[in-house]
């Protein structure tokens, strides 16, 4: 049983895993466990699994009302977890974040059915945090993620990176160009996710705008979001017809475009930083302000501690603070050089195999 839910950070890698797990034994039976409301109700069935529903929601941060009944379907949806897992009797239980995975965890844990949790940001979330005294094993994608596990339940942390699909193919930097047909000196590719993010979109237009036309060197390629596409080029009015402008609704090459690119500049989800970390690319990244716990800051500020990238606040990203940092890394190669080598550093491309065999332990151990 997989469960995982309310965001894609949470359900990719959740998918990722059992699709390791189906690679490697075919006649698998894997069973998703969410909510009736994240968007694991369109993303599970898409990747070919079974769905069940457990009623259960998040905390609020501020106080309310809403806390009472979260506080209530907390204890009782660990007995309909158990429940469920009578019914379905699995081997093996893998949660991946979000308060979806909490029930399951916790009452497969009591019954002695071996049970996974995988954090893949830098701090973990309150699902994990509460989990660690019970669970067999926590996989980690940061360092960092340990200094928030109590010491005792240390020894269960197995960092492994972040699970997830990998490309096929590698690109270095000049193939890249070539088969995008990039003829300018330098590349900086901007996006903020398949939705888009509203302050990178509106920066990107004015940068365009205003600098853009003095650098005929620089080629900018905008994934400005589906939604969003429209109204995003209006922002860039005539910059939107340069010749060094590419904007653009959606990316469909990616592990393409992020290997041509000299500089990137976009959210730092958990998944987001670690396909840049497997490209080594120089990343200027800027959190979005509103995910539960800050969780994209405190990604992107493990990452900048290391000098294995630049961040900025959503809060100061602006036209001029984009220009500037992109002006800084362009303008010095031993800088880029130095952020792309160091965030090859936090890449794990094995993931899903070390989950995968860390997985088998754990159900042989207790088998």
């Amino acid at each position: 049983m997989m469960t995982g839910g309310g965001t894609g950070g949470h359900i990719y890698p959740a998918i990722a895993i059992a699709d390791t797990i189906k690679d490697n034994q075919p006649d698998a039976e894997i069973i998703f466990v969410g909510t009736s409301k994240g968007m694991e109700n369109r993303l599970v069935p898409r990747a070919g699994y079974p769905l069940e529903h457990i009623e259960i929601q998040g905390l609020k941060r501020s106080l309310s009302f809403s806390n009472i009944k979260t506080a209530y379907l907390t204890v009782t949806s660990v007995s309909r977890a158990k429940k469920l897992l009578k019914k379905e009797r699995p081997d093996l239980v893998v949660g991946t974040g979000g308060y979806v995975c909490y029930p399951l965890c916790r009452a497969a844990a009591a019954l002695g059915i071996p049970t996974a949790v995988h954090e893949s940001n830098a701090v973990p979330g309150l699902a994990v945090r509460m989990l660690s005294p019970f669970v067999d094993v926590i996989f980690t994608n940061f360092d960092a993620a340990s200094e928030h596990i109590k010491p005792k339940y240390r020894n269960k942390i197995i960092k492994v990176g972040n699970p997830g699909k990998r490309s096929d193919k590698k690109y270095d930097r000049e193939q890249a160009r070539e088969a995008l047909g990039i003829k300018q000196r330098y590349s900086v590719l901007v996006y903020g996710g398949s939705l888009g993010a509203d302050t990178i979109n509106r920066a990107a237009a004015e940068f365009a705008k205003k600098y853009l036309r003095e650098r005929k060197d620089v080629l900018l390629t905008h994934a400005a979001g589906v939604n969003n596409y429209e109204e995003v080029k209006q922002t860039y009015g005539e910059a939107a017809e340069f010749e060094n402008t590419e904007l653009l609704d959606y990316i469909y090459d990616m592990p393409l475009r992020q290997a041509a690119a000299d500089v990137i500049i976009c959210r730092s989800g958990a998944m987001t930083t670690s396909e840049l970390a497997e490209a080594g690319r120089a990343a200027i990244f800027v959190p979005s302000p509103n995910v539960t716990d800050d969780q994209q800051y405190k990604n992107a500020r493990a990452l900048a501690d290391k000098n294995a990238a630049l961040l900025i606040k959503d809060a100061d990203f602006n036209a001029e603070s984009m220009y500037e940092a992109t002006e800084k890394l362009l303008s010095d190669k031993v800088l880029r050089e130095t952020l792309c080598k160091n965030i090859t550093g936090f890449a794990i491309p094995d993931a899903n195999e070390r989950i995968y065999k860390a997985l088998l332990k754990i159900t042989e151990k207790k088998g």
